[in-house]
């Protein structure tokens, strides 16, 4: 990278850091359209996956006093499923087409989420929630996006905001894991790519901490509505995929 190159960098690994501590994802929204200008495909979602990866460490870490395994448990289990089933589809379908069913979607549920703000919680049991967790894993293993499923499930649930992000952020930090080691068995994680994501690393964390203090100062109602924008943002992303390498 040049100098420009490496300014533009660090800024998006700063912006995505702040957005993804603020809002518990979504880092992969923010940087994608810029990285794919600067790295390889396989390069950009080697980094925004160790990126993930210590973002939500450090956000679980914060929120560990709020973590509720008896929430968490069905969605992990569930992802483990979907994961490999997803990656599996991946080499046998066209994504495209789900990419852009999803995107629909999203558009939709959140649309509706911004124009009709009030929300009746769901009440429903563990089968539930082990269908949405593996709902989750297949996403991500068909396009990426870890955590956008069980966000949405939180929201549904009608739990507080402290309890949304105890449960989708270990859950989408479980998913990335996953990836890291899918992606280290496929030699992604290349000496040069550890590298550019070390030089970013102390910017992210920054943008992480500060994106924390952020949402320490936001209620119930101001965070849904961050998080429905956020999801509107994936569900366009996902219908007009963007990609400089096409």
């Amino acid at each position: 990278m040049d100098g420009f190159e490496l300014a533009l960098f660090l800024v998006t690994i700063f912006v995505g850091g702040l957005v993804s501590g603020f809002a518990g994802f979504a880092l992969g929204l923010v940087v994608s359209p810029v990285w794919l200008h600067l790295f390889t495909p396989l390069q950009t979602a080697t980094i925004i996956v160790g990126c993930g990866l210590f973002l939500q460490s450090y956000g679980t870490w914060k929120l560990r006093h709020a973590l509720r395994w008896q929430h968490m448990w069905p969605f992990v289990v569930g992802g483990a499923v979907g994961v490999p089933i997803g990656a599996m589809l991946l080499a046998r379908i066209d994504p495209a087409y789900m990419r852009t069913g999803i995107g629909v979607l999203l558009i939709v549920y959140s649309t509706y989420g911004l124009l009709r703000p009030r929300v009746h919680p769901l009440h429903v049991g563990v089968p539930a929630d082990l269908t949405a967790g593996v709902l989750n894993g297949l996403l991500s293993g068909l396009t990426g996006l870890p955590g956008v499923i069980v966000t949405i499930w939180c929201q549904m649930r009608g739990w507080p905001k402290d309890v949304q992000r105890a449960v989708f952020q270990p859950v989408i930090l479980a998913t990335l894991l996953m990836s890291i080691t899918s992606l280290g068995i496929a030699g992604a994680v290349t000496v040069p790519t550890v590298k550019t994501f070390l030089i970013g690393l102390p910017l992210l964390l920054l943008g992480a901490w500060s994106g924390m203090k952020l949402y320490g100062h936001v209620d119930e109602a101001a965070f849904r509505k961050a998080i429905l924008v956020l999801l509107l943002v994936s569900g366009v992303t996902l219908v007009v995929p963007f990609s400089p390498f096409r």
